[in-house]
């Protein structure tokens, strides 16, 4: 059920991927889309919030923590990595595809999982190395050098391309955070919400500076599904901070890896872009990213 709910992260985040790239690309300004995207998700969240009692139980247990110094600073930091991933949509994914920018994110959470695992960063404590989730971290990488063969380098600027592994990297440290965070609170929508107050505050500075330098951005755009991002991200930072310390980072990671690929795949076949991998390089990389969840995944059950 965790791993289930692991691959659900993984589609929502690329259908966010979408919505807030197509988003950026209208308003000419990733960053500014990436605070709207956030700005929506923190209003969701809080209207959830007001409404039930448990969650109001652990916002107040967050604020007083807070206030008393007795939850450490950097678990309330989570959100800033949720706004380089936001802004990485709205910056690239507009221009490379889901797919392309689904395995640069896979690169980065595969890694850093494994890494923030080994050293019991998470929730869940020292997940140990074994064979098949390096297995299953290599399978995952291989499936980024196929995605990147062909044409590809030649079609896009390497920072493009960079961008994405720095999302991925972030992802992984903000699900584990916040999975610390809800424990320590007793709320996993406390933990989001501290994640959604972070990261739109650090996306208003951001924002506040793309238009200093590069002036006001196009009109918003009127159409009401560009703005679901944030209601989307929402929705998956809490699955994940319930499920992350079931799972251990790296394959949670795994998990949504699987649900990204197989929908940023629809995705861009159904809204094709100009920059991405052929459909033989679609079609082998998705199955590899199944084989590195498939290896990864501790079947057998302990007593």
């Amino acid at each position: 059920m965790a791993l289930g709910g692991a691959a659900a992260i993984g589609v929502m985040t690329a259908i966010q991927a979408r919505i807030n790239g197509v988003l950026g690309v209208r308003v000419d300004d990733g960053i500014v889309a990436g605070f709207i995207s956030f700005s929506v998700g923190l209003l969701a969240l809080a209207i959830v919030i007001s409404c039930l009692p448990s969650a109001r139980r652990g916002a107040a247990r967050l604020r007083r923590g807070i206030r008393e110094h007795t939850i450490p600073f950097w678990m309330l930091l989570g959100g800033a990595c949720g706004a380089l991933t936001v802004s990485t949509q709205g910056v690239t994914a507009g221009v490379l595809g889901v797919s392309l920018f689904t395995v640069g994110v896979v690169a980065g959470q595969t890694v850093h999982g494994l890494v923030l695992d080994r050293i019991g960063f998470g929730p869940a404590g020292v997940v140990a190395v074994t064979p098949g989730r390096v297995l299953g971290g290599l399978l995952a990488l291989a499936a980024v050098g196929i995605s990147l063969s062909g044409d590809v380098l030649a079609s896009a600027p390497l920072w493009m391309l960079l961008l994405p592994f720095a999302a991925g990297v972030g992802i992984a440290w903000q699900a584990a955070t916040n999975g610390r965070l809800a424990q320590r609170v007793h709320s996993p929508l406390a933990a989001t919400l501290m994640s959604f107050i972070a990261g739109t505050l650090v996306l208003a500075v951001a924002a506040g500076a793309s238009i200093a330098f590069r002036g006001f951005p196009a009109a918003l755009p009127t159409e009401p599904w560009l703005y679901l991002g944030g209601f989307l991200g929402a929705a998956y930072i809490l699955l994940g901070a319930f499920i992350v310390g079931q799972t251990g980072v790296l394959l949670m990671g795994l998990g949504s890896v699987l649900g990204q690929l197989v929908t940023s795949v629809v995705i861009d076949l159904i809204w094709p872009v100009e920059v991405g991998p052929a459909l033989w390089q679609v079609i082998a990389m998705v199955a590899v990213a199944v084989a590195s969840v498939v290896v990864a995944v501790p079947w057998r059950r302990r007593r």
